[in-house]
């Protein structure tokens, strides 16, 4: 039974393996840039719905097209998205460096993700429910 190229598991010279490890660190700076700005979307979303609820309280009679608690769920949203799209390009373009380096070593950025979504899916909830 012969394996296909992709499985073969060859020793990798210092240049090669150092320019692998540069990539694979690229891409996980791009991915903490993306939470990075995640983080401050929801945080500016939630603080301006906070602000604009606080101040809304105070006047009763506002009209306004689009008012601080749409605007703040919009932000969250935005953030919510931005971390989704930044997510599904970090995850694409490291399973098609591991087709060529299957021994690439894994990373726990993922856990930051995923606790910056849990945060922002809860802020979100509680901007939706608190009309």
């Amino acid at each position: 039974m012969e394996l296909s190229p992709a499985h073969h598991i060859l020793p990798l010279d210092i240049p090669t393996r150092l320019a692998i490890e540069r990539t694979r660190v690229a891409y996980e700076r791009t991915i903490m840039a993306a939470i990075r700005t995640a983080t401050s979307l929801i945080t500016f979303g939630f603080s301006s719905y906070k602000f604009f609820s606080l101040d809304l309280a105070q006047h009763t009679s506002t009209t306004h097209i689009l008012g601080g608690r749409q605007f703040g769920i919009a932000m969250i949203v935005l953030g919510l998205a931005s971390l989704l799209l930044g997510w599904i390009e970090y995850r694409r373009d490291i399973a098609k460096l591991r087709v060529d380096y299957p021994q690439l070593e894994k990373s726990s950025v993922g856990i930051v993700a995923f606790m910056v979504t849990i945060i922002g899916g809860i802020l979100l909830i509680v901007a939706l429910l608190n009309g």
